[in-house]
């Protein structure tokens, strides 16, 4: 397995390094649907990274944001997001990543985030620990969600209809805070590391969020749906977090779920 982490890390940072040259240039931006942006940066990385995975692993499958679906044979399957955070590319605001993770007959067994401007590489393999720059990481030793600072994020596409909105609200009132960066590997990454304390968001995509959610395990956090029921990474919507703080956000979110609020929404006037 190690040579699995190891060749993605090695082709993480390659693809990191042609997102940093791309930014330091300021390329533009073009639309993929209403709202979605997509960069000659991120084509540029998944082209790279697909070839390489091609090049190591012709028998893996992957699956890329940009480029969908490649079939593979046998029952190893690679999530692919090239630039984690494009939007924030596109505009300059320097928070984005390149993620991979390998899946093994469903199951992640290892996973990397490399933010290329602050050199750090996140590397996850199943029972093997988490790491940032070879340096074992741990989540936060935060006992009380009064103490937390939480990250989410909010939809591109199909805004309008998100509700994400009541719960941040909720969140954002009884925390230290909620942080909204842009990059849900990145967030993740930093659940893992300690510097949040948890994390939720709807309608993730599984290479949003594969390599993140093995590094929280391995960290020693929690994972479930808003529900608190298991999550895969075909559910609607994620919690992952220092696992203190697990069942009062999942208590949190129930009573937000039912339309019971703790602070009413304060008026205009």
């Amino acid at each position: 397995m190690a040579s699995y982490l190891e060749t993605a890390a090695e082709i993480a940072r390659e693809a990191g390094a042609l997102l940093a040259h791309f930014f330091e240039r300021r390329v533009g931006f073009e639309y993929k649907g209403e709202f979605d942006l997509v960069t000659e940066a991120d084509r540029a990385a998944e082209q790279l990274i697909v070839e390489r995975l091609r090049s190591h692993f012709p028998a893996h499958a992957i699956v890329a944001e940009e480029s969908g679906a490649h079939h593979g044979a046998g029952e190893f399957r690679w999530y692919v997001d090239p630039l984690d955070g494009t939007t924030n590319f596109a505009h300059g605001f320097p928070v984005f990543n390149v993620t991979l993770a390998l899946e093994q007959a469903g199951e992640v067994i290892c996973g990397v985030v490399h933010d290329p401007l602050r050199q750090e590489m996140f590397t996850a393999e199943r029972g093997a620990g988490a790491y940032l720059n070879h340096r074992r990481m741990r989540v936060s030793p935060c006992a009380k969600l009064a103490d937390a600072l939480i990250a989410t994020g909010f939809p591109t596409r199909r805004r309008h209809a998100n509700v994400n909105v009541h719960f941040f609200h909720q969140v954002a009132m009884v925390t230290h805070g909620v942080r909204r960066a842009g990059s849900a590997a990145i967030d993740l990454a930093y659940v893992a590391c300690g510097r949040l304390d948890g994390f939720w968001e709807f309608g993730l995509n599984p290479w949003d969020m594969a390599a993140g959610l093995l590094m929280i395990r391995e960290a020693g956090g929690s994972i479930s749906d808003m529900h608190g029921a298991p999550h895969q990474l075909s559910s609607p919507h994620l919690v992952a977090d220092n696992g203190a703080i697990h069942a009062e956000l999942i208590g949190l979110f129930g009573e937000v779920f039912a339309g019971r609020y703790r602070f009413p929404l304060p008026g205009l006037t």
